[in-house]
């Protein structure tokens, strides 16, 4: 027959054809992984947390100890539980290492310099206690992390789907088409984690209504620009990433969505009125404030 293939089947380069998983046997190890490690804190922060209200009782440790339980073992794990596919790789050389390289870069430039962003262009604010950097708390560095490695293996697998999908078809109809599906996943995810959120007093927005409408598009930046370059990494078996290509690639990505965030600033503004010692049409960057002139 000369239909495409649906099921797995082997590959010549040692890989395993897949029209969703990776044909990397380490990236499709450390996929799986981060996949089966999400409802474990999903669970933990929206399952029992949020609904029930504990963060009523929360100091600044406990807000602290919620981000490190939820980030830190899907570091170790991975050290105790190696994966057949990395048992006879260096460690320098596993897919789930450079992953968390990569999000940890994109995911702590996101919290340090974008969410003054959030602040001056959407009118958001955290209440709760918490100890800062940068007027950011630590809790939202460690929670964002393992919100980023769900968001982008989602976005891999359904990006290599598409790709078997419309493999046939001009090269320009299949860029429009992958273009089409990136913007949409990317404000989908925006707004679904804006939902899913706002049942969290202490995170709030001056008009939440138009952080629906508009705000979710301003986050969905970030999302445009990471998704197709994240799934990069060791994509090819014949072309495998080295750490400092990782990182590179992680800060060239956080470049490219800081410059299209201060775009929007400049030349859009804020999505609703703010204070004016908030102001995003100010000289400089949304979160480097002149000194006020005496």
């Amino acid at each position: 027959m000369g239909g495409r293939v649906k099921s797995d089947k082997n590959r010549s380069d040692g890989g395993v054809r897949s029209l969703w998983l990776a044909s990397n046997p380490s990236k499709r190890w450390g996929e799986a992984f981060f996949l089966l490690y999400t409802p474990f804190w999903l669970t933990l922060c929206l399952g029992i947390v949020v609904p029930y209200k504990l963060y009523e009782s929360f100091t600044e440790l406990e807000y602290l100890l919620l981000g490190l339980v939820s980030a830190v073992p899907s570091f170790l794990i991975p050290f105790v539980l190696v994966g057949k596919a990395d048992s006879g790789r260096h460690l320098k050389d596993r897919y789930w290492l450079k992953a968390h390289l990569w999000i940890i870069i994109f995911s702590y430039v996101g919290n340090y310099f974008w969410t003054h962003y959030f602040f001056t262009v959407l009118g958001a604010s955290y209440t709760f206690p918490s100890w800062r950097m940068n007027n950011v708390p630590h809790t939202t560095f460690l929670l964002t992390h393992t919100c980023f490695l769900f968001y982008h293996v989602i976005s891999n697998m359904t990006l290599r789907r598409l790709r078997n999908s419309i493999a046939d078809l001009p090269h320009s109809i299949r860029l429009a088409t992958e273009t089409a599906w990136i913007l949409a996943l990317s404000y989908f995810i925006a707004y679904l984690e804006t939902i899913a959120i706002s049942n969290f007093p202490y995170y709030d927005f001056v008009d939440r209504a138009s952080m629906y409408k508009v705000g979710c598009l301003f986050y969905a930046i970030y999302f445009i620009v990471s998704f197709p370059m994240f799934l990069r990494v060791d994509e090819k078996i014949s072309a495998p990433w080295d750490l400092p290509r990782v990182a590179v690639d992680a800060l060239g990505a956080a470049m490219l969505v800081t410059i299209i965030l201060d775009l929007w600033r400049i030349f859009l503004g804020p999505i609703i009125p703010v204070s004016e010692s908030k102001q995003c049409v100010q000289p400089g960057l949304a979160w480097f404030h002149l000194p006020e002139s005496t």
